[in-house]
């Protein structure tokens, strides 16, 4: 076992040079990816439709190639399905990754032999990078959990599918097997809760070190095993001393889960998708993950404010500002091109460049103009609740524009932790103390207050599961999925109200 945690250190210091050797110098590294992305594509459909050939410079790519969607680019995606050859580029993908799209039924966003390695490396390079900086390797000896899709794949004119965590569970390295959990067979087990409760049932008796999922469906792990063993987490397993997660702000459940453990544990944030893994928490005290600059991906950024405008303004990585939220839109050796994956991040350093995801581009509240994003509402609730013992298992925000009486409000529908204190003594003393920071932070939010055509939100307290029931009802409990923070309209809002609680 030392042996191990010894070569885990050797390998984290190697990774380590690399990764500032290709951070230090992010025009250079963005300029030779965009240029061999350019190379290889340019004998496919798409490259030939785009007249790659003819493409030298940035500014060539931004006047041949348009920003798109899913469903803009949905004539080549349809291609590829049907199995043919060098369209987005060049051969056949070796996988899709099935994801399911609000407006588009089933996305296939391909995975190719060239765009897989780079995802099972930013997750190794992620716990590498970990050990380097704090020099723990411990947890090497021990049992790793990954809370993650089934790995049966189908099979679609002859490339398999299936969900990304699913596809990934393939390629774990090796010398990781052993300690990998839970079993194959329960992985593969479709149904979630019934998966759940077999995880708890392999992993109750183990040294588990390493947890890795997305809060929600860790915290229904946590709490499975709190009502199996009566005990806390953190004293079932006494060395668990790393959660791994991403696709949410972990700040909103830190409460929880500590309450959950019993005690603190080093967190490591990612920051992966189907299109790419873009980046991941490289230092525990910066604020923001390090963007995966030499991934496969060239990388561009459209202010938020400007991108439903007529032909935005494309900023590359040069040309990025501190704190100004972005549309994310890349390019990919996996046939992505100028592809907006929905998802928007701001920079919170630019040596190296680091990112926080602070929302998705059509999950905000605008119903009067006050352009709240996820960012801001998860920071208006992580303040409210600093000092206090209130605990959120998890919430999501919607307007309500034609309340039974008096002025519209945002209504935040909030699941408390069923713990007596785990509540707020004074509810309207805790939604006001979200509206306070909800204003500081957001100016158009509070001149409508001001201006008293908003008036403070309005807190909605769901029963527990009621958020586990609604993802059931729409097909998407457990696994990757995760529960938006906005919506600017009610569907989510009135089916939580189902489960209203006094």
């Amino acid at each position: 076992m030392r042996i191990k945690v010894l070569a885990a250190k050797l390998f984290a210091k190697k990774v380590a040079k690399e990764t500032e050797k290709w951070s230090s110098k992010p025009l250079e590294t963005q300029q030779k990816v965009f240029k061999n992305l350019i190379k290889e594509a340019s004998k496919t459909k798409f490259g030939k439709d785009h007249h790659f050939d003819q493409i030298n410079t940035f500014q060539d790519f931004a006047e041949k190639v348009p920003v798109r969607d899913y469903e803009a680019l949905r004539l080549y995606v349809d291609l590829v399905v049907e199995g043919k050859s060098d369209i987005l580029w060049k051969g056949k993908p070796i996988y899709f990754a099935k994801t399911s799209g609000t407006t588009s039924g089933a996305k296939y966003i391909p995975l190719t032999k060239e765009s897989i390695p780079f995802h099972i490396q930013a997750a190794r390079n992620a716990l590498l990078s970990y050990i380097h900086e704090t020099g723990n390797a411990d947890f090497v000896k021990g049992k790793m959990i990954f809370l993650q899709g089934s790995p049966i794949l189908e099979e679609k004119n002859g490339i398999k599918l299936g969900r990304l965590s699913g596809i990934v569970a393939h390629y774990v390295p090796k010398y990781l097997l052993k300690n990998r959990m839970p079993s194959w067979e329960t992985n593969c087990i479709d149904d979630w809760e019934t998966k759940v409760n077999a995880i708890v049932d392999e992993t109750i008796k183990e040294d588990m070190t390493v947890i890795s999922g997305i809060p929600a469906w860790v915290q229904m792990y946590f709490e499975k095993l709190h009502e199996k063993s009566g005990k806390k987490v953190g004293e079932l397993f006494k060395n668990f001393s790393l959660y791994v997660y991403g696709g949410v702000n972990f700040e909103p459940y830190r409460a929880k889960f500590e309450n959950l453990i019993g005690r603190k544990v080093d967190s490591v944030e990612l920051f992966p998708a189907s299109e790419g893994f873009f980046a991941y928490q490289d230092k525990q005290n910066e604020k923001g993950m390090l963007l995966l600059l030499n991934a496969g991906m060239f990388y561009e950024f459209i202010k938020t404010e400007d991108f439903f405008t007529e032909n935005p303004k494309r900023y590359t990585i040069g040309e990025v500002e501190l704190g100004v939220n972005y549309a994310l839109i890349i390019s990919t050796n996996a046939g992505l091109w100028a592809y907006n994956i929905g998802d928007t991040v701001q920079f919170t350093s630019l040596k190296p460049h680091r990112v926080i995801v602070s929302g998705r581009i059509k999950h905000f509240i605008s119903a009067f103009g006050e352009h709240v994003i996820g960012k801001e509402v998860e920071h208006a609730l992580k303040e409210a609740m600093e000092g206090t013992s209130i605990r959120v298992n998890e919430f999501t925000v919607a307007p309500q524009i034609t309340p039974e009486s008096g002025l519209p409000y945002h209504e935040w529908l909030i699941e408390f932790d069923p713990e007596a204190s785990g509540e707020p003594e004074n509810l309207e003393v805790f939604a006001l103390k979200i509206d306070n920071a909800m204003r500081k932070q957001n100016t158009y939010y509070d001149d409508l207050i001001e201006g008293k055509v908003l008036r403070t939100l309005v807190i909605t307290k769901v029963a527990q599961n009621g958020f586990q029931e609604y993802m059931k009802s729409i097909g998407k409990l457990g696994g990757q999925n995760k529960m938006p923070r906005l919506s600017n309209d009610r569907k989510i809002a009135d089916f939580l109200n189902q489960f209203k609680k006094a």
